[in-house]
C-alpha cells in the first residue's frame, strides 16, 4: 500500500505541474514549440495514478453492487471520484487533480488505520506468545519434542531454563523460578520446587523441572487464556451497536441526500425560469458524498474498544468482551468475598480453647474429619497436624453446605464446624470472642472444644478500597461466610462501607440481588470473589471480577473480568482503564459528528470543495484513529 500511495503521489504531483504551467483556456495543453495534448490524453494520463491507488476500491465497490451490499465507504469514493472525472470530461477542463486526489487521502486514511490495529494487535500478539510450541519428553534418556495437544494427563514432562511450561501440572523434581508476567502482567518471579503447582504460559528462568501433568492442553491455563482473548471482540459494546445500526440507516439516506442534491435544486431553478448549472449541483452531492463517509466513526470506535482491551490484557486484566468494558466503566457499586479475595485465604491454627481432650488430638480429629475438603481451613488444620492423613481411618463424611462437616474416625463420631452445626446437633458449645474462624469440635456426641484460625488481610486491601473510592465508586460492601465478629473486624479495619457475615453461597447470591434492585438502573454492580467457590455471585452480578485466577476454571468461566493475579488494586486499575477508553470513544463520536455535520451543510450550500470534503473524511478519520490508540497506554493509570 505504501508503495503505491508513494507512486501515486510522485505522478499526481508530475501531471499537476504540467497542467498548471501549460493548461489553456479551452482545456488543452501546448508546448513552445506549439505541440498541442488534447483531452483524451490527460484523461488517460490522470487514470494511470488513479487506477493504481483506487482499483481495489472501485473493486470493492462492484463486489458489494453484485452482493447488494451497496451503501458502504467503498460505494461512496467510487461514486464521488467517478463522478468528479466526469464532469472534468464535460467541461473539458483537463482537471483530473481532484479525483485522484480524493482516493489518494483516502487510502493514506486507510494505511493510518492498519498501522493503529497493528499496534493495538501487538498487546495481544505479545499474550499469543504465552501459546508453548511443544512438550519435552523423555525417552530412551534423550528429550523429544511433541505437540502439546498430544500429551496425556499424568505424564512427566521435562522443563529446561528459558521454556515455556506448556501444560498445567505439579513438579515432580527439581527446583526453579518462574516469569509470570505474560499470566498476571507483574513482573517479580515465583519460586517453585517439588509439589508446587505450575502453570502453562509460565517461562521456566532457572533450573530444569520436571512436571506430572494434571490436564490435557486444552484445559490447562494458557489455553484457557488463549480462547477468552480471542473470543472477547466477538461481545459488542452499546456504543459499537449504535455505530453499527447508524451507519446502516446513515450511509443510505446520504446517498439519497446526495441525490436530491443534485436534481432538486436545479429542477426548482428552472421552474423559477432562473440560471441553473447541472454541473455545479452535481460536484456539490459528490463533495457531499465524500464527506459523508462514515469512516472515522466505523472505524475508530471499534479501535478504541480493541486497544483498550489489549492495554488491559497486557496487565493481566482480561476481559471478555467490549460490552464488559463498557459496562465497567459505569460500575458504582463493588461487593467483595472475604477470603481470597480482600484477605490472603492462608488460615493457621492459633488457638485451642475450652478443650476437653488433648490439643493435638482434637486437631488430629479436626483434620481427619475435613481430609475430604479442599476449602481453606480444612487445610489449614490438616497443615496443624503435619502428619500425613490416613483416610482409612475416616468413613461415613458429609459435609453440610455453610455448617461444616460431620464423620467417623477410628469409629467414633466427630462434628466440626460452626455454631449453626452444633445447634443443628444440640451440643452445647462456648462462644469465643477472639477474631478469627471458630471451628467448634464435638467428638463422641460430647462437645470438646473449639480450635481458632485466623486469616491475614492483604498488604494491598487497604490501599485497593481507598482506590476504588477514588475513581467514583459509591459504595464498597463485603460477603462472608464468617462470624459477625471476624466480619467487622475486616471491615472496620479496610473501611469497607458495608459487611454481611454468615452468609451461605445461596445468601449470597441473594444479598446482590437485593442491592442490584435497591441501586439506581444506570449504576453497575461489580462482585470480586476468587472464582472458586463464588462463580453463582459471578454471574449474577451485572458485573463478575474473579480475582487470583490462574488456573481456576470456574472463575474464568463464570466471571466477565480475569485478574491474573491476587492484588486488589488491579479491580481500580480495570475500572480507570475502561473508563479511559470510553472516554476516548465519546471524543471520536463527538468530534467525528461535529465536523461532518458542518461541513456537509458547507457543502451542500457550496462552500466546501473537493478539498474540504478530503479533510471531513480523512482527516477526521486519521485524528480519530490516534486518538483510539491512546486506550493501548494504560500502564501509568
Amino acid at each position: 500500500m505504501l508503495i503505491r500511495i508513494i507512486i501515486t503521489a510522485v505522478l499526481l504531483i508530475i501531471f499537476s505541474v504540467l497542467r498548471f504551467f501549460f493548461s489553456t483556456e479551452d482545456g488543452e495543453t501546448a508546448s513552445r514549440s506549439g505541440f498541442v495534448i488534447k483531452e483524451p490524453v490527460w484523461l488517460i494520463l490522470f487514470l494511470v495514478p488513479y487506477f493504481i491507488i483506487g482499483y481495489d476500491i472501485l473493486k470493492k465497490a462492484f463486489k458489494g453492487i453484485l452482493n447488494r451490499k451497496v451503501f458502504d465507504e467503498n460505494f461512496l469514493m467510487a461514486v464521488a471520484t467517478i463522478g468528479a472525472i466526469a464532469i472534468a470530461i464535460i467541461n473539458k477542463s483537463s482537471d483530473y487533480t481532484e479525483a485522484v486526489a480524493v482516493m489518494l487521502f483516502y487510502q493514506i486514511g486507510e494505511l493510518f488505520q492498519s498501522y493503529a490495529v497493528r499496534k493495538s494487535r501487538k498487546n495481544i500478539s505479545e499474550l499469543m506468545d504465552i501459546r508453548p510450541d511443544y512438550a519435552n519428553i523423555e525417552k530412551d534418556g534423550e528429550l523429544e519434542r511433541v505437540s502439546p495437544d498430544e500429551v496425556p494427563i499424568g505424564t512427566v514432562i521435562t522443563i529446561q531454563p528459558g521454556e515455556k511450561i506448556p501444560i498445567d501440572g505439579i513438579v515432580t523434581e527439581g527446583s526453579s523460578t518462574l516469569n509470570t508476567s505474560a499470566l498476571t502482567g507483574e513482573s517479580v518471579p515465583r519460586d517453585v520446587g517439588v509439589s508446587n503447582e505450575v502453570l502453562s504460559g509460565c517461562i521456566n528462568l532457572s533450573g530444569v523441572l520436571k512436571i506430572r501433568t494434571t490436564k490435557e492442553f486444552g484445559e490447562s491455563t494458557v489455553s484457557k487464556i488463549l480462547e477468552l482473548v480471542e473470543s472477547s471482540s466477538s461481545n459488542k459494546s452499546k456504543s459499537e451497536a449504535f455505530i453499527s445500526k447508524f451507519a446502516k440507516v446513515y450511509t443510505p439516506a446520504v446517498c439519497i441526500s446526495a441525490l436530491c442534491l443534485a436534481i432538486i435544486p436545479p429542477i426548482i431553478l428552472l421552474f423559477l425560469k432562473q440560471p441553473a448549472s447541472w454541473n455545479t449541483w452535481i460536484y456539490r452531492a459528490l463533495t457531499f458524498l465524500v464527506i459523508s463517509c462514515p469512516c472515522a466513526l466505523v472505524i475508530s470506535i471499534p479501535l478504541s474498544f480493541f486497544a483498550g482491551l489489549g492495554g488491559a490484557s497486557k496487565e493481566g486484566i482480561l476481559i471478555k468482551g467490549s460490552n464488559y468494558l463498557e459496562a465497567l466503566s459505569k460500575t458504582k457499586y463493588v461487593v467483595f468475598d472475604k477470603t481470597g479475595t480482600l484477605t490472603k485465604g492462608v488460615f493457621n491454627v492459633n488457638a485451642v480453647h475450652h478443650n476437653t481432650i488433648d490439643e493435638e488430638r482434637l486437631i488430629e480429629y479436626a483434620a481427619l474429619s475435613e481430609c475430604a475438603s479442599s476449602h481453606p481451613i480444612s487445610l489449614s488444620l490438616q497443615k496443624a497436624y503435619g502428619k500425613e492423613i490416613d483416610r482409612s481411618r475416616v468413613d461415613n463424611i458429609q459435609e453440610i453446605s455453610g455448617h461444616g462437616i460431620i464423620a467417623n474416625v477410628d469409629g467414633i463420631a466427630v462434628a466440626a464446624g460452626n455454631e449453626k452445626l452444633m445447634d443443628k446437633y444440640g451440643y452445647e458449645y462456648r462462644s469465643c470472642h477472639k477474631t478469627g474462624t471458630i471451628v467448634h469440635m464435638a467428638v463422641d456426641n460430647e462437645y470438646a472444644g473449639h480450635i481458632v484460625i485466623s486469616d491475614e488481610i492483604k498488604p494491598d486491601s487497604k490501599e485497593a478500597i481507598e482506590a476504588l473510592k477514588n475513581s467514583g465508586v459509591k459504595k464498597t460492601i463485603m460477603l462472608t461466610g464468617d462470624m459477625e465478629n471476624v466480619a467487622k473486624d475486616v471491615a472496620e479495619n479496610l473501611k469497607v462501607d458495608e459487611y454481611f457475615a454468615g452468609l451461605l453461597p445461596a445468601d449470597k447470591v441473594s444479598k446482590v440481588e437485593e442491592i442490584i434492585e435497591s441501586k439506581p438502573k444506570n449504576d453497575m454492580l461489580a462482585f470480586v470473589g476468587d472464582g472458586i467457590n463464588d462463580a453463582p455471585v459471578l454471574a449474577r452480578a451485572d458485573i463478575g471480577i474473579a480475582m487470583g485466577a490462574m488456573g481456576s476454571d470456574a472463575a474464568i468461566e463464570a466471571a466477565d473480568v480475569v485478574l491474573m493475579d491476587d492484588n486488589p488494586l488491579k479491580i481500580a486499575k480495570a475500572i480507570r482503564i475502561s473508563r479511559k477508553c470510553l472516554g476516548i470513544v465519546y471524543q471520536n463520536i463527538v468530534f467525528a459528528l461535529v465536523i461532518k455535520f458542518a461541513c456537509l451543510l458547507l457543502g451542500a450550500l457550496g462552500f466546501a470543495n473537493m478539498w474540504a470534503a478530503i479533510f471531513a473524511d480523512v482527516g477526521v478519520m486519521i485524528i480519530a484513529v490516534l486518538n483510539a490508540i491512546r486506550a493501548l497506554n494504560v500502564k501509568k493509570l
